[in-house]
């Protein structure tokens, strides 16, 4: 399986990037990472949150390769990029993966699902993907990393 694969199969679509698009996911990544630290949020919605962060920065990886997710899956897409991108390791996507179920069903099924540990893990996830995607920018894509 290959990003090639994915656009032939209509997954994701050709997309041509811009310095200031890949700071603005960066810089809602950041936002959404420094909310998660109010720690009067539930963890249900601290995970949710740092979901969302990481889903930004693989966003930023995807589009600075030129491509763009559908929008049907487009989470687990983005996600499963990194692989794809900045070569992120199958254990760590599994763990993003499993953090995206749980934040589907505390978001839109059931509240109260999530525990302290799992939203603290989903925030260090999130934190590690945003320096891993900046890192990668600065070395294989200065041209779009220069207003980050």
């Amino acid at each position: 399986m290959s990003l090639e694969n994915w656009l032939n199969d209509k997954l994701i679509v050709k997309h041509r990037p811009s310095a200031g698009e890949i700071a603005e996911l960066l810089h809602i990544c950041d936002r959404d990472l420094e909310e998660v630290e109010i720690i009067e949020l539930s963890p249900d919605w601290r995970l949710s949150i740092a979901h969302n962060a990481a889903v930004q920065a693989a966003k930023a990886a995807l589009a600075a390769v030129g491509y763009r997710a559908r929008k049907e899956g487009q989470h687990y897409l983005v996600l499963q990029s990194l692989a794809f991108t900045i070569k992120t390791d199958p254990a760590t996507i599994k763990q993003l993966d499993k953090f995206r179920e749980k934040r589907n069903i505390s978001d839109y099924e059931r509240a109260g699902l999530v525990t302290e540990q799992e939203a603290e893990e989903m925030i260090a996830l999130a934190k590690q993907l945003r320096d891993d995607v900046e890192q990668w920018l600065r070395a294989h894509y200065p041209g779009l990393a220069r207003e980050i």
